[in-house]
C-alpha cells in the first residue's frame, strides 16, 4: 500500500448525505476520499428520487394547467397537448448530467480530495477496499463517514416479480407512460407518482394498507388531498390488504382485500413504493464494531456509530429519509470531525415537501405528535379560499395550520396545503427553528398579495380567540 492510499476521512456515498462532508472537510484541509458506486455525484436524490420525479412533475403540472386555461380567459382547443415521453427523458438525462457533472468539477477543484467511482466495503475499524473497474484498491483511514442511502423496500407479494412490476427506482426510468398505473404504497412517493402519471393521462389506483393515506402528515391535510386525489379520478383505497398480483390478457390484475370483499384491479403497469430501507448490505459492517437492524446503523447523539470514528449519515442511519436532512447531517458531522462547535439537526425542526397537487409543506411537529410529547397545544388555521393570491391562481383549495402552545405561543409546527406550499416551507423552518410566537408573527409584516400572508392572518385570529385546535 503506497501512502497516497491513506486518508484522514474515507467517505463512502456520494449522495446528499456524503458529497456535503466531503467537500467541507477538503475544503478544511482534510486528505479526503469519497467513494461512490453509482455513475456520478448526487445519489437517490438526483438519480431515481427528488429531481427526476419533480422534473417529470413539471411536465405533468404544465398539462394539467394547460386544462385550467379557460378561466383565465385564455381561448384554447380544451384538450390537454400531448407529452413526448422521448423528449421529458432526454430532459430528464440532460439535467441530471449537467449537476452531477457540476458536483464532479468543484470535487476536482479541492486539491486534498479524491472521488473514485466503485463499490466500497469496510475491511475492519480502518480498512476499506473499493471495487473499481481498474480493479481492487485497498485503502486505510482515520475516520469514515458511511453514506450509502437506501433502497425500495419490496413487499412478500405473490407476483411482484412479474415483468411490469416495478419498485419506485424502476418507475422512475419508465420509458412510457402507462395507460393505467396501480401503485402499491400511499406514502409520499406513492401519492406524488400517482398525480404525475395522473396529470400525464394515465388511469391511476393507490392502494394503502394503512387507514389513511401519507400517515405521519397533519391528518387534516390529508384527508383534505385524499379528497382532491378523487375529485381528480384518482381511485384511492385505503385499509386494503393487497394478496397478490398476475398476469392476464397482456396486462396485470391486482388481487386485494377491501372491508373484507375480494376486489381485483387491472392495470397495464404495477408499481410498489412502499418506503425504503438503509443500504447496508456489502458493506462490510460486519468487520467492525458498527451495529444496525432494519431501522438502520445504529448511532449517538453524533451520529457516530459502536466503532469509534466511524459515523453514519441520511438514509442509512434511519428516518427521516429526505435529501436535505441528510445534508444537515453531514455538514454537522464534517464540523464533529473538525472539532468545531455545530448544532446537530434535531427531528422536531424538520421540514419536507410532498410534491403532490397542490404541494403539502410541513415543518415541525404535527397537532398529533405535539399532544403525543404531552404538549397543550392549538391550531391556528387559515384557509386560502379567502386569500387574494389563491384566487388569482385559481386554487380553490388550500390551508395553512400553525401548531402552537398555549401558554406561550411558540409554533411548534406549520403545515400548508397550496399549490406553492413547497417555497413557503422555508419561512415555516425559520419560525419552527427558532420558536417565534404568534404574535411575532402578527407583528411581521408580509408582501401583499402573497400566500406568505397567511402567517400573520393566521396567527392574528388565534389571538383574537378564533383558533380551530
Amino acid at each position: 500500500m503506497t501512502q497516497s492510499d491513506s486518508f484522514d476521512v474515507l467517505v463512502i456515498g456520494g449522495g446528499p448525505g456524503g458529497t456535503p462532508a466531503a467537500f467541507a472537510l477538503a475544503m478544511a484541509g482534510k486528505k479526503v476520499l469519497l467513494a461512490e458506486a453509482g455513475k456520478g455525484l448526487g445519489g437517490t436524490c438526483l438519480f431515481e428520487g427528488c429531481i427526476p420525479s419533480k422534473i417529470y412533475r413539471e411536465t405533468a403540472a404544465r398539462r394539467h394547467e394547460a386544462a385550467r386555461n379557460p378561466g383565465f380567459g385564455l381561448e384554447t382547443d380544451g384538450q390537454p397537448p400531448e407529452v413526448n415521453w422521448r423528449k421529458v427523458i432526454a430532459r430528464r438525462d440532460k439535467l441530471l448530467q449537467m449537476r452531477s457533472q457540476g458536483a464532479l468539477m468543484r470535487a476536482k477543484a479541492m486539491p486534498t480530495l479524491e472521488v473514485v467511482f466503485g463499490r466500497a466495503r469496510l475491511d475492519g475499524p480502518r480498512k476499506a477496499v473499493i471495487e473499481t473497474a481498474q480493479g481492487a484498491r485497498e485503502i486505510t483511514f482515520g475516520k469514515a463517514i458511511l453514506a450509502t442511502g437506501s433502497a425500495p423496500n419490496h413487499l412478500p407479494i405473490p407476483g411482484a416479480d412479474l415483468p411490469g412490476v416495478l419498485d419506485s427506482n424502476s418507475l422512475i426510468h419508465i420509458d412510457h407512460i402507462p395507460r393505467s398505473l396501480t401503485l402499491i404504497g400511499g406514502g409520499p412517493i406513492g401519492v406524488e407518482m400517482a398525480q404525475i402519471f395522473s396529470m400525464l393521462g394515465a388511469k391511476t389506483t393507490i392502494l394503502e394498507a394503512a387507514p389513511r393515506i401519507l400517515g405521519p402528515v397533519d391528518a387534516r391535510l390529508a384527508a383534505l388531498l385524499t379528497d382532491q386525489l378523487r375529485q381528480d379520478g384518482i381511485d384511492v383505497r385505503t385499509g386494503v390488504r393487497v394478496q397478490g398480483i398476475r398476469r392476464e390478457n397482456g396486462g396485470l390484475v391486482t388481487s386485494i382485500e377491501e372491508n373484507g370483499d375480494a376486489v381485483e384491479i387491472a392495470s397495464d403497469t404495477v408499481a410498489i413504493a412502499a418506503g425504503r430501507h438503509p443500504a447496508v448490505d456489502g458493506l462490510g459492517l460486519e468487520t467492525t464494531a458498527v451495529q444496525h437492524d432494519r431501522h438502520g446503523v445504529k448511532t449517538n447523539a453524533f451520529l457516530e456509530t459502536d466503532e469509534p470514528g466511524i459515523y453514519a449519515t441520511g438514509d442509512l442511519a434511519g428516518a427521516p429519509m429526505f435529501a436535505h436532512w441528510a445534508t444537515a447531517q453531514a455538514k454537522a458531522v464534517a464540523m464533529h470531525i473538525l472539532g468545531r462547535s455545530a448544532p446537530y439537526p434535531r427531528p422536531e425542526h424538520n421540514t419536507a415537501v410532498i410534491f403532490s397537487w397542490p404541494e403539502l409543506g410541513m415543518a415541525g411537529l404535527t397537532e398529533e405528535a405535539a399532544r403525543e410529547r404531552g404538549m397543550d397545544v392549538a391550531v391556528a388555521e387559515y384557509d386560502y379560499k379567502i386569500d387574494a393570491r389563491a384566487q388569482i391562481s385559481h386554487d380553490g383549495l388550500g390551508r395553512l395550520r400553525l401548531v402552537y402552545r398555549t401558554d406561550d405561543k411558540v409554533v411548534v409546527g406549520v403545515h400548508a396545503l397550496i399549490e406553492g406550499a413547497a417555497e413557503l416551507m422555508g419561512e415555516a423552518a425559520l419560525i419552527v427553528k427558532n420558536g417565534l410566537t404568534l404574535p411575532q408573527l402578527a407583528m411581521a409584516i408580509h408582501p401583499h398579495p402573497t400566500l406568505t400572508e397567511a402567517f400573520g392572518l393566521a396567527a392574528a385570529q388565534a389571538l383574537a380567540g378564533k383558533e380551530t385546535g
